[in-house]
């Protein structure tokens, strides 16, 4: 309760009336709000910055939401956006006798057993964790990730607030139903309470070390396994330049266009092969090997927050973004409701105009002047005028665009991120369906379709005994059960006997798929 006379008392403070609608409803809590006392309107303060500052107020929840907020280009105005995204998540950090006792307590051992040196004065501080610098007894060099005591009880009452927030927004705002400001309350409280438990942050950095394991692009720390719980997490400690330390790479010799078109070949790599990436690459978790100049590798640190999107998603966005690159508007309209991405009543040739209005004025200007990340917001925010739902699973893809995009043209301003993501695109298409990706994702299910296989016969015995006056020509289940035990032999003669019988496993699938096709029909 006294942190909802706070948001009152904030909300009043920094005039954050100027955001509810002009309906009846919105009316009264204006007024409500400002018979508070300490009400003012700050003349000098534009609407983001007051946001802004009364994020900052609220505490370290709310600007970590505000971050999250900033990331919605697509439902966001420019201003508002631009100014959350200046939080930042730093607090003073807690005293080094606590969190040497956190460490004890969730290792079992004295600090001075665990590590041959322990340096108490951390090296970083925010409002979930801070780091410490240490050394194992080996002599390698460690970072020890302990989380903040008692945060969770604070956690869990300032996400109760940002719900109530959410419900009051999606009543309130004419478009609430599409924000989804629900879902995206789940989302973020999902995304923080993965944040207290660093056995998460340490598997997803295992993950994307190993997918990067053999690549000269990028590098993360490996993870101190027997020295991680829930509460403290232990890694490598890596040495680099801060990626925003550009007077440092240049003084080292670095290739500045290489670097940036480096980040962007690690983001597409992430997103297209792997279907999982590093979605929190905001500069501060980010660093430079300069050891190669001419080839620099990135360092990642901070996995906590990690993107995934099922196949079917990469699928269709990749061919929305390449439809846009040949400026195939019917397609990008077709696409958004073959996905459902749109309702499935959506006019096409209205949409199509709508896409064409939206990209043609951009493609007057050299392509090394358009923003890609800022193209697909403005594709998603116009979307929205057709009733296009927040896509969850795209969010954190979006946001990372833009970090990474930005940060690419911090480092080398020329850099034409549509010539650099065009090949990945078109690569990951074609050998999506290429004859070498289709037998092994064949030899995939394989295991799957011949532990089925024992059950084939049932079935057709079983549609062999239907009533004699069913619909289906008699002949039909004998058929079915012809091509599913032919069907079957082959598969499994083809994956277990003769590996190598490629037509023979193909024969096989198709033969099951058409006699199960029939017994269902």
């Amino acid at each position: 309760m006294i942190r909802l006379f706070t948001l009152y008392r904030v909300a009043a403070y920094y005039r954050l009336d100027e955001f509810l609608p002009e309906d009846r409803r919105g009316k009264i809590l204006r007024g409500i709000l400002r018979l508070h006392p300490k009400a003012r309107a700050a003349i000098d303060d534009a609407r983001g910055v007051r946001l802004r500052r009364a994020l900052e107020d609220l505490g370290p929840v709310f600007i970590k939401f505000g971050q999250l907020l900033s990331t919605r280009r697509d439902l966001l105005p420019d201003d508002i956006a631009r100014e959350l995204a200046l939080l930042q998540d730093t607090v003073p950090p807690f005293a080094s006798d606590t969190a040497q006792e956190l460490i004890e307590s969730a290792l079992g051992s004295p600090i001075d057993s665990l590590f041959a040196r322990f340096d108490r004065e951390p090296l970083a501080a925010a409002s979930v964790a801070q780091v410490h610098s240490a050394q194992l007894p080996t002599g390698d060099e460690v970072v020890v990730k302990v989380l903040r005591p008692d945060i969770l009880p604070v956690i869990n009452a300032d996400l109760k607030l940002i719900k109530i927030a959410a419900r009051w927004v999606a009543w309130l705002m004419p478009e609430g139903r599409r924000l989804r400001a629900r879902e995206v309350a789940a989302d973020y409280e999902r995304t923080l309470l993965d944040e207290l438990d660093l056995r998460r942050e340490a598997a997803n950095a295992s993950q994307l070390r190993r997918n990067f394991l053999d690549s000269d692009l990028i590098m993360v720390p490996a993870v101190i396994w027997p020295l991680t719980r829930q509460t403290v997490m232990v890694s490598e400690r890596i040495y680099g330049v801060p990626v925003t330390d550009v007077d440092t790479l240049r003084e080292r010799g670095v290739n500045m266009r290489v670097l940036a078109e480096r980040g962007v070949e690690i983001f597409f790599t992430q997103v297209l092969r792997d279907s999982f990436f590093h979605a929190d690459m905001h500069p501060g978790n980010i660093f430079v090997d300069t050891s190669n100049p001419e080839r620099p590798k990135y360092i990642a640190i901070d996995c906590a927050i990690v993107g995934q999107l099922e196949q079917d998603d990469l699928y269709y966005l990749a061919r929305n973004l390449l439809a846009i690159f040949e400026q195939d508007y019917r397609l990008v309209a077709r696409l958004h409701v073959e996905c459902g991405w749109v309702p499935p009543d959506t006019p096409i040739a209205e949409f199509e105009s709508a896409m064409r209005a939206l990209c043609e004025p951009v493609f007057e200007r050299p392509l090394g002047d358009i923003s890609f990340g800022g193209m697909l917001v403005s594709l998603f925010r116009t979307a929205g005028r057709f009733d296009m739902q927040v896509q969850p699973q795209l969010v954190l893809l979006q946001k990372t665009l833009l970090n990474i995009e930005g940060l690419g043209r911090q480092l080398y301003p020329e850099l034409n991120l549509w010539d650099t993501a065009k090949p990945f695109l078109e690569r990951w298409l074609a050998e999506r369906y290429s004859p070498q990706n289709l037998l092994r994702r064949i030899q995939q299910e394989a295991p799957s379709i011949l532990e089925t296989l024992p059950q084939l016969p049932d079935l057709a015995l079983s549609r062999l005994r239907e009533p004699l006056n069913s619909p289906a020509p008699a002949a039909r289940p004998w058929a079915a059960a012809v091509m599913l035990v032919a069907g079957g032999f082959l598969v499994s003669r083809g994956y277990s006997v003769y590996p190598d019988d490629i037509p023979g496993l193909l024969i096989g699938l198709i033969l099951i798929a058409a006699g199960t096709f029939s017994l269902k029909r």
